[in-house]
């Protein structure tokens, strides 16, 4: 037998009683305290606004139109040069002011910008440079250095003169580097100079020997400490870098921008060699995993001194060059 479902109704409460009272109006005072505390908020409002408006017609004066201060703010001196540089930035605010060259007592509002950044950027040492008054008496200075990755040497009027070679080409002398830093930077040969202005026009095509010169600091500090000098002369005929080293080796590479293993290579190969006298020797890396090594010609090796041949046994005669295998593959 089926139940019948008999829908309840459900219970009401006092909220569904209709109630078509009016609404109590807002007494005067309210009212009154209600306007009061809008008129604060449209004057606090307002007040922002013109603070704000005032800040930057301030900051437009101060920087866009310095001849609208004050005769009296016009005429203070400058007193501080603030020198904010890169990182590993070596240039100082001693260098910035010889390079500014500001007569004494000059004001802010009397600096043309625009002159003395183009006056920063004739050292090829900065890459960018922006200049801001700080008043009243403050010049911010901020910029960027370019760092050397090699040298050259050119010849001058009062003889030879060394240049810092950075990795966008640019050629400049350099200041505040530390000496040991110069000392460890490899020569750069193979490379044609061309005058420009009172300097010369940046080197094209470093990229490849900027990586390889990075590639070695981090990864084979022990040769790179080693290379004297790195040759581009072949580079843009045959994809190929030549590296002597400080003892007379030739290491030659090729151009292809991943070094980690031709590194390794060379690493395994001159611990085999240790001990072996590889002065004038060639090491060609640009085969894969055969690497020839070339002796020194007979005639590029001094012949022993009479006193120290006595009766001995001719000396065997060398290869013409040799071949080591690639270093075995750690699994």
């Amino acid at each position: 037998m089926n139940a019948e479902v008999v829908p309840v109704p459900s219970a009401r409460t006092w909220r569904d009683i209709p109630q078509p009272m009016k609404r109590r109006a807002m007494p005067h005072g309210g009212r009154c305290r209600r306007s009061l505390a809008d008129a604060r908020l449209g004057a606090l409002v307002v007040l922002c606004l013109g603070l704000a408006w005032g800040a930057w017609e301030v900051a437009g004066t101060l920087g866009g139109d310095p001849g609208r201060l004050p005769a009296v703010a016009r005429a203070v001196p400058i007193r501080y040069f603030e020198l904010k540089t890169s990182a590993g930035g070596v240039l100082d605010a001693a260098w910035l002011e010889r390079s500014l060259a500001l007569p004494r007592g000059i004001a802010l509002t009397e600096l043309d910008l625009g002159r003395l950044q183009e006056r920063l950027l004739q050292d090829r040492q900065v890459a960018t440079a922006r200049l801001e008054r700080q008043f009243p008496d403050r010049l911010r200075v901020t910029i960027t250095e370019r760092v050397p990755v090699a040298r050259v040497r050119v010849a001058a009027a009062d003889g030879w003169r060394n240049l810092l070679v950075a990795p966008d080409g640019h050629l400049f002398p350099g200041a505040g580097f530390e000496p040991e830093l110069i000392e460890r930077l490899p020569w750069l040969g193979g490379v044609a100079l061309v005058p420009e202005g009172t300097g010369f026009r940046p080197l094209p095509g470093l990229a490849p020997v900027v990586q390889l010169l990075a590639d070695a600091q981090f990864s084979a500090p022990q040769l790179y400490l080693a290379w004297h000098s790195v040759s581009l002369a072949r580079l843009a005929s045959d994809r190929e870098i030549e590296v002597t080293t400080k003892d007379g080796t030739i290491v030659v590479l090729g151009a292809t921008g991943d070094y980690f293993v031709p590194l390794a290579t060379l690493d395994y190969l001159l611990d085999r060699l240790a001990g072996a006298s590889l002065a004038g020797a060639r090491i060609d890396l640009t085969l894969g995993r055969v690497v020839p090594v070339t002796p020194p010609h007979p005639a590029a090796v001094p012949p022993d001194p009479p006193e120290a041949r006595g009766n001995s046994a001719p000396a065997a005669v060398r290869p013409p060059f040799s071949f080591f295998p690639h270093p075995p593959s750690k699994s």
